[in-house]
């Protein structure tokens, strides 16, 4: 991970994400954040989601702390595309919601109103797709 502020790994047959990623995690993290994004499959979300986290399901994201200044983000994009109905989004609106999702729980937000107030008003900050 050294080397690069930001690392994007698609592990997936699909095309990749086009989102303000660089954008968001700086005004999230900063810029001295190192982080990696890496794009599954649903296989291998359902797979980490139960090594981590004892579900046996696919995640849409998953995050892990590396340390204060590192971190990896984890989406699975086929997994945002079936939810994004659910949540009354496009799959790319969803993903970019995700995302800052992953981010602010780098961040060290937990789940509560306070996260959720952050993540509206990142939401409308990076309004593209």
């Amino acid at each position: 991970m050294k080397g690069s502020a930001l690392t994007i790994v698609n592990n997936t047959n699909g095309k990749q994400i086009r989102l303000p990623f660089a954008l968001m995690k700086q005004a999230v993290l900063g810029k001295r954040y190192v982080l990696d994004v890496i794009l599954v499959t649903p296989q291998e979300s359902r797979r980490l989601n139960s090594l981590y986290r004892k579900k046996n399901k696919p995640a849409n994201v998953l995050s892990f702390s590396l340390s204060k200044t590192e971190g990896q983000i984890v989406l699975c994009p086929r997994q945002a595309r079936l939810e994004a109905k659910a949540y009354d989004r496009t799959p790319a609106k969803f993903m970019r919601f995700l995302f800052i999702h992953g981010l602010l729980h780098l961040k060290g937000y937990r789940h509560g109103s306070r996260m959720e107030a952050e993540e509206k008003r990142l939401d409308a900050a990076f309004l593209r797709p």
